[in-house]
């Protein structure tokens, strides 16, 4: 397949204008959240929409938002991330302007994305805050960038992405630390490994259950967890839809029901203690525990962790150099720079846009 002549990575077989480790900058590529109670509503419209999601459903979720008066952590944890990796690049000699870009809020990567070309920017590296491969947490993330490409026109950058994450030591390390500074203080628990649901048939098109398993694993054999579990929150859509299981909650009161006297929660599929993990876990989930009689803890999330940090930037070096070794604790070794045709879709039976632009007259 030839890409059409508009199309630039990370659109499936685009091909490049310049040599391999030709990068000029990091562009970051986040959710986006809401920064204020005028912003929620609209921005929950942004997240839903097409998806045919109930008013009354948005209006619950809005909820969640007042009770931190409006504002998501999440823009200001990417850029607490983002002052942490400055000095973590300039140490290793990496002069690369770092850019930031959302998918439903304020920086909007069309933004980003032309602000980069006003800047003389033609090839970038993208960090995706997921770490696990999905539709919604990378191609998703890839197709936003393509949009936003076609958006600002032909003076759009290149953009490439790191690997995936999830097997990488730093990754591992960062977690283990973490989550066994929770079990000093509870050493007999439980511990899930919470990660945000998809719909069955998102699961079954992409690898993001075998590697929340297969980190999950290496996690809780670095910090000594001797009972743990994988387990899923923060499902929407429709009832009748099948998502991936069981619930946080639900798993909460069957380890009750088992004799289980202490869970400890790990948010192993998020980078950063945004909304859903402070809401879905300190909340929710907090709530199931006491009413289900068990002591509770909730392991932080990497967020600026030294050794995340570094992993960042070494996902950076091996792109710049190639001669370096690329990391990975996983059985399957690293995972690839640039995402075969037609993985993780979205479940649905439809292509990606660019699939379809290609498919048409060029």
């Amino acid at each position: 397949m030839i890409a059409p002549a508009n199309a630039k990575p990370p659109a499936d077989g685009a091909r490049s204008r310049y040599p391999d480790t030709h990068f000029d900058a990091l562009l970051v590529v986040s959710f986006g959240g809401p920064e204020g109670m005028d912003d929620v509503l609209p921005f929950l419209e942004n997240v839903t929409r097409g998806r045919g999601v109930p008013p009354e459903r948005l209006a619950e979720v809005a909820e969640h938002y007042e009770r931190l008066g409006g504002v998501s952590p999440i823009n200001a944890q990417n850029r607490a991330l983002i002052e942490a990796l400055r000095p973590e690049l300039a140490v290793h000699g990496i002069e690369l302007p770092i850019y930031f870009g959302n998918r439903n809020w304020h920086p909007f990567l069309s933004d980003t994305l032309r602000e980069m070309a006003d800047a003389g920017v033609e090839r970038a590296l993208a960090f995706f805050t997921s770490g696990f491969s999905s539709y919604s947490g990378c191609r998703q993330y890839r197709e936003n960038v393509h949009d936003a490409q076609q958006a600002v026109g032909d003076a759009a950058p290149e953009v490439l992405k790191t690997r995936m994450f999830y097997d990488h030591p730093g990754w591992v390390d960062a977690n283990a630390e973490l989550l066994a500074a929770a079990l000093a203080d509870h050493p007999d628990a439980h511990v899930l490994f919470s990660a945000h649901s998809i719909p069955a048939a998102m699961a079954a098109g992409c690898r993001y259950e075998a590697q929340l398993a297969e980190s999950a694993a290496l996690v809780a054999g670095v910090a000594g967890a001797a009972a743990w579990k994988v387990v899923y929150q923060s499902r929407s859509g429709p009832p009748h839809v099948p998502w991936l299981e069981p619930d946080v909650c639900n798993a909460i009161e069957q380890l009750a029901a088992d004799g289980v006297e202490a869970v400890v929660v790990s948010p192993l599929g998020f980078v950063s203690d945004h909304l859903e993990v402070l809401y879905d876990l300190d909340v929710e989930a907090r709530d199931a525990a006491e009413a289900a009689g068990l002591a509770f803890a909730r392991v932080p999330s990497v967020g600026t962790h030294p050794t995340f940090v570094s992993m960042i930037c070494e996902l950076v070096q091996e792109r710049l150099d190639p001669s370096l070794p690329r990391r990975s604790l996983g059985a399957g070794g690293p995972s690839y720079d640039v995402c075969p045709p037609g993985c993780c879709r979205p479940g649905t039976g439809r292509p990606s846009p660019w699939e379809a632009e290609a498919a048409g007259p060029h």
